[in-house]
């Protein structure tokens, strides 16, 4: 048959369906492996022009779900631990996102190709609210891949999204229930998609660790059903995005007129589903089965979670505590526990001047405030840098070690990384401490204290509190302790854990002097 009667024959090894299937069944066993070849197809699909449109999605389906458990394991690998070689960190990661662009530019092929000429099957066509659906999934993952490294999201992942959603609305089915993939989960419609990208955006996940982002998206996913969206700001719908501008969402402040393209939203009914949630796991201590989370999480790594989306997507987010001044100087900064300990104890070290200690790095202070710094990292430096991390903070105008926790980063366009410290005490004081003997013993009776840990105050709060620094896994609410600074003794009777992280016990105790 000739040429010109059948279209021209696609010169690609999948054109033929068996062929094809032949392929995806030979995939690696390795999930690395198999998902980079699943990404090297799909690229390659897009770049055939010849494809007619039904066999494109076709093909596009296949692969897809091909993928579906190769790409769970790369997650899976990727969040089980929070401290992985960098090496095998950057080609989890880098294996994971490439997949998500590569999906989401091939269904956006089939978008881009329907759009300009009109053309595709009948199945085609009552597929497009599936393909749309899709891409737009694919655009959120590829956006949870760029947030969980702290970086820059390109305008072009909000164009796209955008103009998805665009086309949906013009052509009538952005809030159409469709089964956008087989399954339990599967369901949804374009509406909700486009939504969970926003909702994901808008929620701050750059204040939280790649394991908490992890369960961010997850229960960005699971409470969507409960999203708003609307044409004019309203309670609950405190957001907006501009569906024709290529730009971020961001929260409405003022009455500022917006194009008729700005669409506004927010967390409506979920946030109330939300709060039901977090106070079930507080008071039941177990997580309801009908929350589905992607994996078994213990309640002290839901339940910060559940609570930062809280803050996030209520009608009044948070806002800075205190006023940053904008300010130049450096910072030599210590990391983690064991080393602030090393460097502060007089007993480990008698020398005080660290300046040409390697382990400590020297980061720009670029702002300031009562509460902490925000400073860019140099450049292939800290690799340790996490949110929830303890550091040693020390500036060119201190004459003291202070400590504080990583609170945010960010990657900017420069691939420059910036943080937000917060300051737990511009003083840490080394003091040694170990189990109490109880509240009557005297101190000329007591054992010498052996731990090292870090008073963050010499005076009492409002409640009549000092916090403490301790090595991981020391604090219990059961147990008081006995401190000694400058060979005076003390009772710390336990108030309350503040924070406990990767190497340290950040807690608060009642503090009382002990008799000699």
């Amino acid at each position: 048959m000739l040429g010109f009667l059948t279209g021209g024959k696609v010169d690609h090894p999948m054109a033929d369906i068996k062929q094809a299937r032949e392929i995806v069944a030979d995939l690696p066993s390795d999930p690395l492996k198999a998902l980079a070849d699943i990404t090297n197809w799909l690229d390659s699909l897009r770049e055939t022009k010849t494809y007619k449109l039904d066999r494109l999605f076709e093909n596009i389906d296949l692969l897809d779900g091909a993928a579906k458990n190769y790409q769970r394991k790369l997650a899976q690998d990727y969040f089980a631990t929070s401290r992985q070689q960098k090496f095998q960190e950057s080609r989890l990661w880098t294996g994971s996102y490439a997949f998500w662009k590569a999906l989401s530019d091939a269904y956006l092929e089939c978008v881009a190709r329907f759009e300009s000429t009109q053309t595709g099957g009948t199945a085609f066509r009552r597929n497009l609210p599936v393909i749309v659906g899709r891409t737009l999934r694919a655009l959120t993952l590829q956006l949870k891949w760029i947030l969980v490294r702290y970086g820059p999201v390109d305008p072009r992942l909000w164009s796209d999204i955008g103009r998805l959603y665009q086309f949906a609305e013009a052509v009538g089915f952005a809030g159409n229930a469709v089964a956008i993939y087989p399954g339990s989960h599967g369901g949804g419609s374009v509406q909700q998609e486009f939504l969970k990208s926003l909702m994901l955006s808008v929620s701050s996940t750059d204040g939280l660790s790649p394991v908490r982002q992890e369960l961010a998206e997850r229960a960005v996913a699971h409470f969507s059903s409960g999203f708003c969206i609307a044409q004019q700001p309203g309670p609950g719908c405190r957001y907006c995005f501009d569906i024709a501008g290529g730009k971020p969402p961001f929260r409405v402040v003022g009455e500022k007129a917006q194009p008729a393209t700005a669409r506004y939203f927010g967390a409506g009914e979920a946030l109330e589903q939300l709060l039901k949630v977090e106070a079930t796991i507080r008071e039941t201590g177990a997580i309801p089965s009908s929350v589905h989370l992607g994996g078994n999480y213990d309640n002290d790594t839901v339940l910060p979670v559940l609570r930062h989306l809280i803050l996030y997507w209520s009608d009044d987010a948070p806002s800075r505590s205190a006023q940053r001044r904008q300010t130049a100087t450096r910072m030599t900064v210590l990391h983690g526990m064991a080393e602030i300990l090393q460097t502060l104890d007089p007993i480990n070290s008698d020398d005080l001047d660290f300046s040409t200690d390697s382990s400590a790095e020297s980061w720009i202070v670029e702002n300031v405030s009562d509460g902490g710094y925000g400073a860019i990292i140099p450049a292939a430096k800290s690799d340790w840098v996490r949110v929830g991390a303890l550091i040693g903070v020390k500036t060119e105008t201190s004459q003291h070690w202070g400590i504080g926790i990583i609170r945010r980063v960010i990657r900017d366009e420069h691939q420059q990384r910036r943080v937000g410290v917060q300051l737990l005490s511009k003083i840490a004081i080394p003091v040694r401490v170990g189990k109490s003997g109880g509240a009557f013993a005297g101190a000329s009776a007591l054992a010498t204290p052996t731990d090292s840990a870090l008073l963050l105050s010499t005076t009492p709060d409002s409640k009549g509190e000092v916090g403490v620094v301790l090595r991981d896994g020391t604090f219990s609410s059961r147990d008081s302790f006995d401190m000694v600074v400058n060979k005076k003794a003390y009772l710390l009777m336990p108030s309350r854990l503040a924070e406990g992280g990767e190497d340290f016990d950040w807690a608060m105790f009642k503090v009382m002097a002990r008799s000699s």
